[in-house]
């Protein structure tokens, strides 16, 4: 089982990463970012929404947090506007670092139960490994635009977990 630290600093590295490649996707021009290049959602514009979306999703079945104002399907679109995605992913990395900072062992072992439309019925995990999968969803998509913006010829600064600055 994880503990609290391991969710301290998968969401600090969330933040750390999302920098990363927002910084990387900022020096692409708007056209660039939204050019469709065979990822499963598209371009790095679509596939970086879907992740904050993701997020969102994952968030509010942990949290109770607002959910996502669209469903998974419309997830790539869910901000249209690039300064907007930038603000929201900002805004959400945050709260996601000040919630795993609250993170009691006891609720990590507790299990929950949700309803999955990707499988169509109830799911129970204990909340351990439903944190573990919010974080590991994250790490494969920014793969993806990692992937997507290497082929622009912009490259990310690194990705490796343990030169993460404290």
């Amino acid at each position: 089982m994880i503990d609290g630290a391991y969710v301290v600093r998968m969401a600090r590295y969330n933040r750390w990463q999302n920098e990363n490649l927002y910084s990387a996707a900022d020096r692409l021009s708007d056209d660039e970012r939204r050019r469709e290049r065979g990822a499963f959602w598209g371009s790095i514009h679509k596939t970086l929404n879907h992740l904050l979306w993701g997020d969102q999703m994952w968030m509010n079945r942990l949290t109770g947090s607002a959910r996502p104002t669209v469903g998974i399907a419309d997830s790539a679109s869910l901000y249209p506007d690039w300064t907007a995605l930038k603000a929201e992913r900002t805004r959400f990395d945050q709260a996601i670092i000040d919630w795993a900072d609250a993170v009691e062992p006891s609720w990590l072992a507790a299990e929950m139960t949700y309803y999955s439309l990707a499988v169509e019925r109830d799911v129970t995990q204990p909340h351990w490994v439903l944190v573990t999968h919010l974080f590991n969803h994250q790490t494969h998509h920014r793969g993806q635009v990692h992937c997507m913006l290497t082929q622009t010829g912009e490259r990310p600064s690194d990705t490796d977990l343990p030169f993460m600055p404290e």
